[in-house]
């Protein structure tokens, strides 16, 4: 029955390893069931609301992309996403948690409508091969980078003090502060440079499910070192609590502090729309890299979709059923209370432990569900253990660079930036942008203006207005 709903065979896999995929996947992401909650939660909202609003949104988001889409991606509310929703939307710019829950909702319904209407893949139609290799080799880069921040591995050193960025009246940046090697003498950082040997050592002698055996011996390694708190598998959860509060935040987002309340000032009108208009754009490019930098590669998306791409109408393809899926998960999520919900870059963990269908993805909505009873044992696994996962991944995404032409400037220039500045910024959408700004110049100072698509000209345009309403706002 599995073989014949997910196609097993026709994509080059089978059950054991679709499971070890899932397990992988949701090893590698399920720090957002915690994060999440403790950053939204700083703008009112009830912690075990978003605790709850956080899994729900990030099992049905992924269910669908499993089941309807058959491809191997999860879904949570994104990094970074959450962050622009509490900092900039509701401490900066001062609009309710709900107001900022029913300016995600409208998003959903954007992004809804420019994947029904094809838009978004006529827009990945759009993006030259070389910057779509840049794209996936900078989502490596991404990925290791997160997984080295997650080991610990880094530390920023500054002159205390100096070229000091205030706003407000808080520090929000040091520009003297530069990354640094920490002193190897802390046991969560000597156990992820021990997960990290013994995750490569794996890879290198082939063994199967390497990735997730990795996560799981380095957890159990980090038991006698201290890393690993056992005590909190014991602790109580207040399920019945969060289940309490999240009628608090469900059904917010359309509620009269929500959307209804959003355009009875006229004079803020325009900053809504600018407002969901910066989620959606983010939202949307976060989700094309995502799937440009892993589904390339790996052939999750292969000649199905070429021919596809011809196609004016339907969900007929993998891509068109994952885009979908992606766009309405933020719908979804915001009705239940949590923050865009996308499509996620450590899918790439289980998809480089082997991961190519939907089963993939329903194994790890699994784990999630899971999680409402099981959230302390979940959360005994360190970020020790699942931080080599995420840069043993990002060592083999960076491969798609060798397809490259970098001796060729007007190549290497918009690719560098695409691929680079990714991680530079700590953004799939910042990356894609800058690479798209200079794609442009360069071909602008080559006078082949007129070779540049449409539509990768208009995301151009609609990426620098972002930047604009971003320094403004």
């Amino acid at each position: 029955m599995l073989e014949k709903f997910f196609k097993l065979k026709e994509n080059g896999t089978k059950v054991s390893t679709e499971i070890l995929a899932g397990f992988t996947t949701f090893f590698a992401m399920s720090y957002i069931i915690f994060v999440n909650p403790g950053m939204l939660s700083q703008t009112g909202m009830p912690w075990g609301a978003v605790f709850l609003a956080t899994i729900i949104a990030s099992v049905i988001g992924t269910l669908v992309m499993g089941l309807f889409a058959n491809v191997p991606y999860a879904q949570a509310p994104g990094m970074g996403l959450n962050a622009f929703f509490t900092y900039t939307v509701c401490f900066a710019l001062g609009f309710s948690w709900q107001q900022a829950l029913g300016m995600v909702f409208i998003c959903g319904l954007v992004n809804i409508l420019i994947t029904a209407t094809r838009i978004r893949k006529s827009i990945i139609k759009s993006i030259p091969v070389s910057i779509q290799n840049a794209i996936g080799g900078g989502i490596g880069i991404f990925i290791a980078y997160i997984g080295v921040k997650s080991a610990g591995l880094l530390s920023f050193t500054s002159d205390p003090g100096k070229n000091v960025i205030l706003e407000s009246g808080t520090v929000i940046a040091d520009a003297s502060a530069v990354p640094a090697l920490v002193t190897l003498n802390n046991p969560a950082v000597l156990l992820s440079i021990i997960g990290l040997v013994l995750t490569i050592a794996l890879l290198v002698f082939k063994v199967k499910g390497s990735i997730l055996i990795g996560i799981f011996a380095t957890t159990i390694i980090g038991i006698p070192m201290g890393v690993v708190d056992l005590s909190k598998i014991s602790m109580t959860t207040g399920i019945a609590g969060a289940f309490r509060d999240l009628g608090t935040t469900f059904g917010a987002a359309l509620g009269s502090e929500g959307m209804l309340s959003l355009f009875t000032d006229s004079t803020k009108i325009p900053l809504v729309l600018m407002t969901i208009f910066a989620f959606s754009l983010a939202d949307t490019f976060d989700t094309i890299g995502t799937f440009i930098g892993t589904g390339r590669k790996t052939g999750i998306f292969s000649a199905e979709d070429e021919k596809a791409m011809q196609s004016s109408s339907g969900f007929k393809s993998k891509m068109d059923r994952a885009l979908f899926a992606d766009a309405i998960a933020t719908s979804i999520g915001a009705l239940f209370g949590t923050s865009n919900t996308t499509t996620y870059i450590e899918s790439a963990a289980g998809i480089g432990a082997g991961g190519r269908t939907g089963l993939t993805s329903v194994i790890t909505a699994l784990l999630f569900i899971a999680c409402i009873f099981l959230a302390p044992v979940a959360g005994i696994v360190p970020a020790a253990a699942t931080a080599p996962a995420l840069i043993v991944v990002g060592i083999m995404m960076m491969s798609a660079f060798k397809e490259i032409k970098w001796d060729d400037l007007a190549e290497a220039i918009p690719a560098f930036f695409a691929g680079v500045f990714m991680a530079l910024c700590y953004s799939i959408s910042y990356g894609i942008a800058t690479g798209f700004i200079f794609y442009c110049i360069v071909k602008l100072c080559k006078g082949q203006f007129k070779e540049i698509h449409p539509i990768l000209l208009v995301s151009t345009l609609l990426f620098i207005l972002n930047f604009v309403i971003l320094a403004i706002i």
